[in-house]
């Protein structure tokens, strides 16, 4: 399963990219493990706003969280609570850094064919997808 992060530079530039290890930190926060993602990196420290998606694949449902990310590095003394969280996701994944999201807003993504098709549901999405 992936989520899929954007972000900004300070000229407005987005970026957004896939990422593979992450789950939620408290109520409000979702942290994400920085393996290779020195652009996401490099913009959090510019710009803090982000959004971030999660979309079941054979579903097509998930969500929209935007939020304010703050990068966290090894030395810091918030870094061990948060890895501890991701190391059972890394495997042998070498974590450079955490990326944590303080949200603001969720809201719902729900594929078009829920809403055109009359008759579309769940289960006929994943029958689909895996056509």
């Amino acid at each position: 399963m992936l989520c899929w992060l954007a972000t900004v530079d300070n000229t407005g530039t987005p970026n957004c990219s896939p990422k593979e290890i992450f789950t939620y930190f408290g109520d409000d926060a979702v942290i994400i493990a920085n393996v290779a993602s020195p652009t996401s990196v490099s913009n959090i420290k510019q710009t803090s706003s982000v959004c971030v998606s999660f979309v079941h694949v054979f579903k097509q449902k998930g969500f929209k969280l935007k939020g304010k990310a703050e990068y966290i590095e090894p030395d810091d003394h918030k870094y061990s609570d948060m890895f501890e969280r991701l190391r059972p996701l890394a495997g042998g994944y070498p974590v450079k850094g955490i990326i944590v999201i303080k949200i603001h807003s969720v809201n719902q993504i729900i594929a078009p064919s829920y809403f055109l098709v009359e008759g579309t549901t769940e289960e006929s999405q994943i029958v689909s997808a895996k056509q």
